[in-house]
């Protein structure tokens, strides 16, 4: 690969990140841009040409040198000769293979022939909302030319591919005084002998096309607000939200498992409070970028804002299997033997009046993005049916790219899914120590985790050590406080869907003796971890039902729960709660496939917050070593003479919820070194 100091890569990376970074002129992972050059080729000494371009897959906004594929123009341009017409195209991205240069870079994606035929050093191929307006406007081509005059040509629909770049090549040659051209259906190419001058002609289309929407665009391109559907205020819908979350979240993974994602943008609140938007919801969305993540179309709640949750239940259930058949009957419609298997047909996009938007997808960040490129599709329809009337290509062509046979090629390249991919867990006392070391190693093994603790700075700080908020978010929560308890459980359904994994650690410990314990160390002690492990397993359970996906309860107890030691009766006895607990609601949450468990750790002093707050000292005292030996102390009384780490519970925990232990519930698993004492009988 060239260096990043040479041009004209540096140039074409810096543009790159300049449009990419910019969501008005694409979207996330969307369009591509490249650049043409000359560099020594390393076997003969000669001068090659060479061609870079954005690979499959990729980023503009955040695109490096690594995710460039590189090509020899000689051998690109040698493919229209044995090109083979439009029923065979898909065998030339193959060809793009023995085009490429030394090592080649990132894999070339269908657009290459674009960049590599038409007859310019620079050229970007965009996805900008006001570009695809214009696009997907029923008269497209004569906006166009009103808009751009012979600057901008119009390219009827093709789906991407080799054709597309003949078409495009030719287009310009025909027009030598052109600077791109608009797709129809599509998107926008713009391309210049600088990279600056394609970036400058990129950015003009896109201004142009903003500032004709802008200035003749009418008021109401959705139509008249809907009686009974404008937004609810926000403590309501954000409320209505959550209490619907879980439930959506368990019909979108009616075939496979779905991390959600919530938005109740002005945007989307206000499409879906106009009379139009059942009429362009069913039309689903136009550029490929966008119905390969959002599916070609929402399923879209047909009740105004102020209807009751159940009655919303109900009706989304009936609406839920009205669009599996739908879908079902639009693969059969068009799928042939050689089309690739259906993947699924549950809704990617689920809209709520009043509400705001749900989106789903194999994890946090694909959830998030297809929510970003629907907002992309309400912005296109808006620019359209202001100016014109919204047309997006035919139902039968967007099948061809959602069952495209290069698509399914690169979803089987995709790597193999974590242990718990689409899982959603709510660790409690998560700041520190167990709960911690717990989340960490749940969020490592693909789930996505919220962190809950009483002091909200430290559990932010937490999240923010194992990811970003497609990862982690830490919230506050006060587990002896029921309003507390539920609003962790709605931000775990707002931040990604639902909830599958709940983890009751949150706890405290005073060591005193029977005389010395007082009713209110007692009360303490039992408020926070007896009331607390309820009150998070009941407002948890209700989501988990709603779900219909089952799911993991775990309590993290003691080994105290089943041995009787000095000086501890408080934390002792209430540990012997949450420990029957267990089995109680192993016994009641079973038919509804959820599996609740406990762990039973000896004293794990490294990283424990409640040694740290003087229980250590404490112990310590009670057995007559000093403090920073008790974990030695600990280690020593173990049949195996090993210390119990924060790790070693949160290995446990991974255990309990990954498949091996799908068919275990109601067990206590000891995690103390062998203390034969708590052997369990």
């Amino acid at each position: 690969m060239p260096s990043l100091t040479k041009s004209p890569v540096a140039a074409l990376i810096a543009r790159s990140n300049a449009l990419g970074s910019d969501p008005k002129n694409t979207n996330y992972a969307g369009g591509n841009t490249s650049a043409k050059g000359t560099e020594t080729d390393p076997v003969t000494g000669d001068d090659v040409e060479l061609l870079w371009v954005k690979g499959s897959g990729g980023d503009l906004g955040t695109l490096t040198e690594s995710g460039l594929a590189v090509l020899r123009l000689d051998r690109m341009r040698a493919l229209v000769d044995v090109y083979p017409g439009v029923d065979r195209e898909d065998e030339m991205v193959a060809a793009f293979d023995y085009c490429l240069h030394g090592k080649g870079g990132a894999a070339p994606s269908i657009d290459t022939a674009m960049h590599g035929l038409v007859d310019a050093a620079h050229v970007d191929h965009l996805h900008p909302d006001s570009g695809i307006a214009i696009a997907t406007a029923a008269d497209g081509e004569a906006l166009t030319h009103k808009i751009y005059g012979d600057r901008v040509a119009w390219v009827p629909w093709r789906r991407p591919g080799f054709q597309l770049g003949l078409d495009i090549a030719e287009i310009k040659k025909a027009n030598p005084q052109s600077i791109g051209c608009i797709l129809g259906g599509h998107g926008i190419t713009a391309w210049g002998e600088t990279s600056d001058e394609a970036q400058a002609n990129s950015l003009e289309i896109i201004r142009l096309a903003e500032e004709y929407l802008a200035a003749n665009g009418s008021e109401q391109p959705f139509g008249a607000p809907l009686d009974g559907y404008a937004p609810l205020p926000e403590d309501r819908r954000r409320a209505k939200a959550a209490a619907l979350a879980p439930f959506i979240r368990g019909l979108a993974s009616a075939d496979r498992p779905q991390v959600g994602h919530f938005t109740d943008v002005t945007p989307v609140l206000d499409f879906l409070s106009a009379a139009e938007h059942p009429r362009l919801a069913a039309l689903g969305t136009s550029c490929p970028d966008h119905f390969l993540r959002t599916k070609v179309k929402p399923l879209v709640l047909d009740l105004p804002a102020d209807a009751g949750i159940e009655e919303c239940k109900t009706r989304l259930s009936e609406l839920h299997e009205l669009y599996r058949a739908d879908y079902r009957a639009y693969y059969d419609r068009y799928a042939t033997a050689e089309s690739p298997a259906m993947r699924g047909a549950d809704p990617a996009i689920v809209l709520i009046p009043g509400v705001g938007m749900f989106s789903y997808g194999k994890d946090k960040q694909t959830a998030r993005v297809a929510g970003e490129f629907y907002l992309n599709a309400i912005n296109v329809m808006r620019g359209a049916e202001s100016v014109s009337s919204y047309a997006p290509i035919d139902e039968s062509e967007k099948f061809r790219i959602e069952y495209w046979a290069l698509e399914e090629a690169k979803l089987a390249r995709m790597p193999k899914s974590k242990p718990l991919a689409t899982r959603i867990a709510l660790v409690t006392g998560a700041a520190s120590g167990i709960g911690k070391a717990i989340a960490t190693r749940l969020a490592a093994e693909g789930a996505c985790v919220v962190i809950a603790d009483l002091d909200a700075e430290k559990a932010s700080a937490a999240a923010a050590e194992i990811g970003n908020t497609d990862v982690a978010i830490g919230i506050a929560a006060d587990v002896t406080d029921e309003d507390a308890v539920q609003a962790a459980v709605d931000s775990a359904a707002l931040a990604f869907g639902g909830i599958d994994i709940v983890v009751n650690n949150a706890g405290l410990s005073l060591s005193k003796s029977l005389l010395d314990t007082t009713a209110a160390d007692w009360d303490l002690q039992h408020k926070v971890m007896a009331r607390g492990s309820f009150l998070v397993s009941k407002a948890a359970a209700r989501a988990l039902i709603d779900q219909k996906l089952g799911g993991d309860i775990i309590y993290i107890s003691s080994k105290n729960s089943v041995f009787a030691g000095p000086n501890n009766i408080a934390y002792s006895a209430t540990k012997a709660d949450q420990a029957h607990q267990v089995r109680l609601l192993a016994a009641e949450l079973g038919e509804h496939g959820v599996k609740v468990n406990g762990i039973n750790p000896d004293g794990v002093v490294r990283g424990s917050g409640i040694f740290a707050g003087g229980w250590g000292a404490k112990r310590a005292a009670v057995y007559g070593v000093p403090e920073e030996e008790l974990g030695a102390y600990y280690a020593q009384r173990t049949l195996l003479k090993r210390e119990v780490l924060p790790e070693n519970i949160a290995n446990a925990a991974f255990a309990l919820c990954t498949s091996d232990f799908s068919h275990t519930t109601g067990l206590h698993v000891p995690v103390d070194a062998g203390v034969a004492a708590a052997f369990l009988r």
